[in-house]
């Protein structure tokens, strides 16, 4: 699999594109003066504890607080294991850990998503290139994407090495520091916090993990100085610029290429690789072409059409694609596809082809929180069984925590996936402000009853001698044509006049009544 990743930088924004044999998998936009707040370290303070929620509100300097939960907050005194923490939880009050105008760091583990305000945690967590730190977690953890036993420990024991530990116990726990995650509990031997080893770190030598250390130690000594004497609200630490977190958290070895299109930026990412990523350094190109960068690939188009309610499948079919505030459904139709075999052959295609696309606009549309996706119903329990394995082996390409269950009674595949940012309809689109997000109007002859009837009203209301209608072009177009007959008897009841005045700005649906 041949993988490159494009980045193009303008004044205003950032967008990185992550294409896979010649197709958009992934698309990342940073706005300069919207720049997402995930991983900032905040040193913040109290606004208003809930007890009935067991949660608070928590002033990061916002002009909506942020949201902190009970279960993601540590205990900053005692140093808790994290099982114990869980454990305890439901037998402890927020009002016992937190107090309003209490003063507490936190770090950002969701930015602000419509109405809400961002998520934040006491856990915190600095990544580096091979290693996430974990300044308050005395533990080891490996990445399950690292599957090699023998790997797993050599990585382990080079962290050991660094802090001339030997001892290795492996334990059992539920809780895991960060998604994906095996969790191994050191028992204080890491005394300065522990580590999460990355994907990334697979094949990296001693001296590349042990500067990540170094690098990491002495962030967290700086970020945690500057919390002892700044006040509140004051951002510590604040995450890396989109380019550099693209070479941080996506460069690996299997990508080909990465194309910068802005000289400064490609200078940036030189300047990090050569000292992160040294032997990536000569995969790094200025693009300088007079065609567009994120033309290439056909990129440009891609996030068009992703932006579309309907996926057109190869084979005929298609999916719509519907986001709401509860959930995302994806319903999957045969469409013109008509199949060469039996009906169930047929439906079998489609849904197979389905589960790929499906992961991708996954990905390319930054899809959280619940999925609920419609598979055409099969008879066949093993098409019913290798159509949930194929959507669970595309899911894997996902860096994205996610949770699949099985097909329901109903024929439906239910997943859940992790929501860090807005999705890319958010970021690039707004409600519409004529249908308010319903994706319908009216039609002019529902608009004209509703005139109809309010007309009614108001005469009945106020002492008028006449009326006048001011509403859309159409709709007076059909109160005077169509509904002409109507309106006569109308005015013959009421015995009163009634005059029309376009307003070239109303909606279909506006209107407005007025006694003269």
């Amino acid at each position: 699999m041949s993988e490159e990743i494009l980045i193009n930088v303008s004044p205003q924004e950032t967008r990185v594109a992550v294409v896979e044999n010649g197709i958009l998998q992934e698309v990342l936009i940073e706005r300069n003066n919207k720049r997402g707040l995930v991983g900032n370290i905040i040193k913040a303070r109290v606004s208003r504890v809930l007890p009935g929620m067991q949660s608070a509100f928590i002033d990061i300097g916002l002009d909506r607080t942020g949201f902190l939960h009970i279960s993601d907050i540590i205990d900053q005194n005692e140093h808790l294991e994290l099982d114990k923490v869980v454990a305890n939880l439901h037998n402890t009050s927020i009002r016992a850990v937190l107090q309003e105008g209490q003063d507490i760091m936190v770090q950002v583990i969701k930015d602000p998503i419509g109405t809400k305000g961002a998520r934040l945690t006491t856990r915190i967590s600095i990544p580096s290139r091979y290693l996430v730190y974990l300044p308050d977690h005395p533990m080891l953890a490996v990445s399950q994407r690292i599957e090699d036993l023998e790997e797993r420990n050599r990585l382990q024991q080079i962290i050991l090495d660094y802090h001339g530990k030997t001892e290795r116990k492996t334990v059992n726990s539920d809780m895991e520091p960060v998604e994906n995650f095996e969790t191994i509990d050191f028992n204080g031997i890491l005394d300065k916090g522990g580590f999460i080893i990355r994907t990334a770190a697979e094949g990296a030598n001693d001296t590349e993990l042990h500067k990540d250390i170094e690098y990491l130690y002495k962030l967290w000594d700086e970020t945690s100085s500057a919390g002892q004497k700044a006040k509140t609200p004051k951002l510590l630490y604040e995450d890396l610029a989109l380019e550099l977190r693209t070479m941080r958290d996506y460069v690996h070895q299997g990508v080909e290429k990465v194309r910068i299109d802005a000289k400064r930026s490609f200078d940036n990412a030189i300047n990090f690789s050569e000292k992160f990523l040294p032997e990536f350094v000569p995969r790094i190109e200025h693009y300088a072409g007079d065609r567009p960068l994120l033309e290439l690939f056909s990129v440009e188009d891609e996030i068009q059409k992703s932006l579309n309610r309907k996926i057109q499948l190869k084979s005929g079919g298609h999916l719509v694609i519907d986001q709401t505030e509860a959930m995302t459904t994806i319903d999957v139709n045969t469409g013109a596809f008509v199949g060469h075999k039996t009906h169930e052959e047929t439906i079998y295609k489609t849904n197979l082809e389905a589960s790929q696309t499906i992961c991708r606009q996954l990905r390319l549309r930054n899809l959280g929180g619940i999925i609920i996706i419609d598979f055409i119903d099969m008879a066949t329990s093993e098409h019913q069984r290798q159509v949930l394995r194929s959507l669970e082996k595309h899911l894997e390409k996902d860096t994205s925590k996610y949770i699949v269950s099985e097909l329901t009674s109903l024929g439906l595949v239910q997943l859940t996936r992790k929501r860090t940012r807005e999705s890319l309809e958010h970021v690039l689109c707004e409600m519409c402000p004529t249908c308010e997000g319903r994706g319908k109007l009216k039609t002019t002859e529902t608009v004209c009853y509703e005139i109809f009837r309010e007309i009614i009203r108001e005469s009945r209301q106020f002492e008028a001698e006449k009326l006048m209608v001011v509403a859309s072009q159409q709709v007076v177009d059909m109160l005077m044509d169509d509904e002409s007959i109507n309106l006569a008897e109308l005015e013959e009841t009421l015995e009163k006049p009634i005059t029309f005045q376009v307003e070239p700005y109303y909606t279909q649906e506006q209107y407005d009544i007025v006694p003269l």
